[in-house]
């Protein structure tokens, strides 16, 4: 411990253990989640406070080695034993980009009182756009104009190694998001066939996100992005069929007709789309699909002549309610 707390010293950050922590330092490898709590304050008299996490639901999370933009936080926590409590004295060449970080930390758990003007104006969001046009903060804006060293009171709450969590999409290598596609898959429908629609809808809807990912590494007419694009199609269906089951239709026919821009003679979508027009209730567009239904594939006639008749059967049902509401007004 002494030749680590010597090492954070001729970089200029002073370590003082509050409280120790549990077993021996082990190295932390990158990929390994961080859960922290943190204090930052002023070096100044009052030891004025500028942030502290336990003002918020849930502790700090860092995965490291995914270049987060504090780097000393990495720094400082990779000298942590878990449930330790230990301040670090900061020079400020250390904490230049704090502002920044804070801006972005507070808008995550404040998005009522976040200032979203300064967002509206510039995107750059670097030092030097932030000096010119300020974060919105007051107390942010003092610490660009004069930088200073700060002092970070940090907990390490827990550490998961790379293989005991979940990994989001944004995390995961390409590799790694292939691999995770078919078991997203799996998992949502064996949720499907437990009659869980919204949890396997969720599952659906994160495979199509990280395909989204992919595809955006592609140029658009590629092989790469057509075969991606393509790959999209059975979650697309499966995430109908159970926002169908839902009763929520205009997402049905959103994502059929993604379907259909690709696939124009794909029955399965043909048939929820047509039968979520009818629950938009949009009786022209459901006959055209049903009628598409049937020539493209026979064996579904006799489904689509019963969708179809009771597409009628509402129909007269909502012509005598109308009938009946203008009698009513005379």
């Amino acid at each position: 411990m002494a030749d680590v707390l010597e090492n954070l010293k001729k970089n200029g950050i002073y370590k003082k253990i509050l409280y120790p922590g549990e077993g021996e330092l082990q190295p932390y490898k990158d990929g390994c989640k961080l859960y922290f709590h943190y204090k930052t304050t002023k070096c100044d008299e009052d030891r004025t406070v500028i942030d502290d996490s336990r003002k918020h639901d849930k502790p700090m999370e860092l995965i490291l080695g995914k270049k987060f933009k504090l780097e000393i936080w990495e720094t400082c926590l990779k000298t942590m034993m878990k449930k330790e409590v230990a301040e670090f004295i900061c020079e400020r060449t250390h904490v230049a980009t704090y502002p920044l970080v804070s801006k972005s930390l507070r808008a995550i758990n404040h998005p009522d009182k976040h200032n979203h003007k300064h967002e509206e104006k510039q995107h750059c969001c670097g030092m030097m756009a932030m000096a010119d046009q300020g974060t919105g903060y007051p107390d942010l804006d003092e610490l660009v104009k004069d930088p200073q060293p700060l002092i970070f009171t940090l907990e390490l709450v827990k550490v998961e190694m790379p293989e005991d969590f979940e990994k989001e999409s944004w995390i995961m290598t390409d590799e790694e998001r292939f691999s995770s596609l078919p078991k997203l898959k799996e998992a949502g429908n064996q949720l499907y066939q437990e009659k869980k629609y919204e949890e396997a809808a969720e599952n659906y809807f994160k495979a199509l996100g990280i395909l989204e990912q992919l595809v955006l590494k592609e140029k658009p007419g590629d092989v790469e992005w057509e075969k991606l694009e393509d790959m999209k199609i059975p979650y697309l269906l499966n995430y109908a069929q159970c926002q169908l089951l839902k009763g929520e239709y205009y997402p049905v026919i959103e994502h059929t007709t993604s379907v259909l821009k690709r696939d124009p003679d794909n029955v399965k979508a043909l048939f929820r789309r047509a039968k979520a027009h009818v629950g938009a209730w949009d009786p022209e567009e459901a006959r055209k699909d049903f009628n598409r239904v049937r020539e493209l594939d026979s064996n579904l006639s006799k489904a689509v002549e019963k969708e179809l008749k009771s597409l009628e059967e509402k129909l007269k049902v909502k012509e005598q309610e109308e009938k009946s509401k203008l009698k009513g007004m005379f």
